[in-house]
């Protein structure tokens, strides 16, 4: 790290800790935005709201090239009760930013005003402060909105805090990163009746417990053995008493695959076991299928123009290249399906011990603000210097 940022650290730890006790759920960020917004405004960028409704794009040209970069930051909550203790917590009962976001948007903001006061790079910055990456896709839909049409990017970047890594280190993996994740609704429809008369009924909790079980051989014997999928069935829902037999039972799946024809074959296999476990029975099985978000997969020249310039900014040893995959997922790969770029984690861990994302218990480590500052700061120079 290069730049002196000592200076903007108390506004960074100010800034996080003002989102933080804020957090909005998707598309519903609206004070985050207000906030987001006026921050640019007042540092000199041309900044453009309304994109997948709350979503900002901040752009600041500097010299005469034709080059431009989008950096990203996602400033969504999640809904969950937060117990930190923190003096800064969440002012929004049942609302907390437990995924760190409101780091990513307080690092951002930092480069804002890093690359706004020094303004050494010769091109077109897009700052893209993205809404509802936890739920409802905003890549997508600020994509839908014309963000690439309206602010052209050669390459486009993004990170996420993760605390379970080294402090400071910087972790990649060109190709697949995260995975597709789709949901599935099973109903099972069968014929209510007595429960001491079975055989005059037609009992959808054991077909659908037959189509649970069925579920699992599907990656253990219809995709190859170095193919990533996980079908997880969340939640399985029937009856009232112990003497009545339903008519229904529903079952709730997430879906994941790193590759676009695994995940095809997911759905299929899906859908020929619980229709065909169901007639096996004398029932029928009807299924919601949902496509969520696709693979996120790096581009390899962008991936590894990161990866050597964080060897350059951090060392070599503070950069590693991930073991495999996670099988969670980020819209931001639906950035990357558009426009070559990469994503990367950034370390931030405190004790070696602490909360994971998503815990109510998680805060952001405000010591690694200056950090992912001063990184997309120097990347955004680098990446747009002159000739």
């Amino acid at each position: 790290m290069t730049l002196q940022t000592s200076n903007i650290m108390p506004d960074l730890v100010a800034t996080r800790r003002h989102l933080h006790s804020i957090p909005e759920l998707g598309l519903s960020e609206f004070k985050t935005s207000e906030f987001v917004a006026a921050e640019l405004t007042a540092l000199g960028y041309d900044v453009t709201r309304g994109l997948a409704k709350t979503g900002i794009v901040a752009t600041l040209r500097n010299g005469t090239s034709t080059k431009s970069i989008g950096i990203r930051a996602d400033f969504d909550a999640l809904p969950i009760q937060e117990e930190t203790g923190a003096d800064y917590a969440s002012t929004h009962p049942g609302l907390m930013h437990a995924c760190g976001h409101d780091g990513h948007t307080a690092m951002l903001l930092g480069a804002a005003r890093l690359l706004a006061e020094r303004r050494q790079f010769d091109g077109t910055v897009h700052l893209i402060f993205q809404p509802a990456e936890e739920n409802f896709g905003g890549a997508r839909l600020m994509m839908e909105d014309g963000l690439f049409e309206r602010f052209p990017c050669d390459a486009v970047f993004g990170l996420h805090n993760e605390p379970s890594l080294p402090f400071g280190h910087f972790a990649f993996l060109e190709g697949p990163m995260m995975a597709a994740a789709d949901e599935c609704k099973i109903t099972v429809v069968g014929q209510g009746g007595h429960g001491a008369e079975p055989h005059a009924a037609a009992d959808p909790i054991v077909c659908g417990a037959s189509i649970i079980m069925a579920l699992q051989t599907i990656a253990s014997r219809n995709i190859h053995a170095l193919q990533s999928s996980v079908i997880t069935v969340g939640a399985f829902n029937s009856g009232v008493a112990s003497n009545v037999i339903p008519e229904r039972a529903e079952m709730n799946l997430t879906v994941r695959a790193l590759e676009n024809n695994v995940r095809d074959e997911l759905e299929h296999r899906i859908r020929l076991i619980a229709e065909g476990q169901a007639a096996s029975y004398g029932m029928r099985a009807e299924i919601d299928y949902e496509r969520g978000y696709p693979p996120m997969v790096n581009h390899k020249s962008e991936t590894d123009y990161v990866r050597a310039f964080a060897r350059r900014f951090a060392g070599d040893d503070k950069v590693s290249d991930l073991p495999r995959p996670f099988m969670g997922s980020e819209d931001f790969a639906y950035f990357l399906e558009e426009r070559p770029g990469t994503y990367f984690m950034l370390g931030t861990a405190k004790t070696g011990n602490d909360p994971a994302l998503h815990n109510p218990k998680y805060d952001f480590n405000d010591d690694i603000l200056p950090v992912g500052a001063t990184f997309w700061t120097e990347l955004a120079e680098d990446f747009l210097k002159g000739a």
